[in-house]
């Protein structure tokens, strides 16, 4: 199996293996065997001099370089999500997700996405694979199947899995205590009615999406903002000590906590990753909603400038 460096897949001894985040690791002795990484497609903090399509081009041409140095031969699958939510909201250029898939393919490798943030409806699409515009052979999904209200995961797979599984047994012999528990089942099945009678993912996708994005692109011009990157309703400020130059603070993590601190203190959610704050708003949030988002937000961008100076 191959994922990705800074990849979050749960905090099992598999799912944590399968993700790249090294503090998971050192706490377990993980990886667990005939686990590989390959570096993640975040531009802001690691593209160099490339562009962003360059840049995405040379990130997912490493998944092609890892599988013939393994050997085709033992490479199962590769895992990731469509965007990197856990590690700083990183939103690959548009061009990595098609080129994830041709080596894929080309090498006869399945394609999991973890669908468990960018599923129904977070980026303005049923699935990120549809934003990026790909087909994975698997997907796991959990959260937004629910809206978060009762704890639900699942996954699904293609023909071309499940045809394999019927065909080696009839079933996948794999199941917890409360697999297929009906309250949650029956959850799911309403969550996904009212997101479907009332247009919610289609409104994210033509309407408050876009504003958002706009006004996103705004809280960009701030001083302490070096990148403002966003899909759909999933985002992040990139806070940096010189909006000329594409570098980060000394220290890691401290301005990104004082500005979540002050956020907090102006009645904004804000979740700070390093001194990348990120946001991921409800899918019925309203334009005007969003506009008091982006005033609290631009408040508190200037009260953490001031704390600093």
């Amino acid at each position: 199996m191959i994922g990705r460096f800074n990849g979050y897949h749960g905090s099992t001894v598999a799912g944590a293996s399968l993700g790249g985040m090294k503090g998971m690791h050192s706490q377990g002795g993980l990886p667990i065997p005939n686990i590989h990484h390959i570096n993640q497609p975040y531009w802001f903090g690691e593209g160099g001099d490339s562009s962003p399509e360059e840049f995405g081009l040379q990130r997912a041409r490493e998944l092609e370089a890892k599988i013939l140095e393994l050997g085709p031969h033992r490479v199962a699958a590769f895992i990731g999500e469509p965007i990197q939510g856990a590690a700083g909201v990183f939103i690959p250029p548009m061009n990595y997700w098609p080129e994830i898939q041709r080596i894929c393919r080309k090498y006869d490798v399945l394609l999991i996405a973890d669908e468990v943030i960018c599923g129904f409806g977070r980026t303005g699409h049923w699935f990120g694979s549809e934003y990026f515009g790909i087909q994975p052979d698997i997907m796991t999904l959990a959260k937004g199947i629910t809206s978060g209200y009762i704890p639900l995961g699942a996954v699904m797979f293609n023909d071309r899995v499940s045809d394999v599984l019927r065909d080696k047994g009839g079933e996948l012999a794999h199941g917890y205590t409360y697999s297929g528990h009906p309250v949650c089942a029956a959850v799911a099945l309403e969550n996904i009615r009212i997101l479907q009678d009332e247009n919610i993912v289609e409104s994210v996708q033509r309407d408050t999406g876009p504003y958002l994005a706009e006004r996103w692109k705004q809280l960009g011009e701030h001083k302490l903002v070096g990148e403002a990157r966003i899909a759909g309703m999933v985002g992040a400020l990139e806070l940096v000590p010189n909006k000329a130059e594409r570098r980060f603070f000394e220290e890691r993590g401290k301005v990104g906590g004082l500005c979540r601190n002050i956020a907090l203190k102006n009645g904004l959610i804000l979740r700070a990753t390093n001194d990348a704050m990120l946001l991921s708003p409800p899918l019925v949030i309203s334009r005007a909603e969003i506009d008091e988002l982006f005033e609290k937000a631009w408040k508190s961008l200037n009260e953490t400038a001031e704390a600093l100076a």
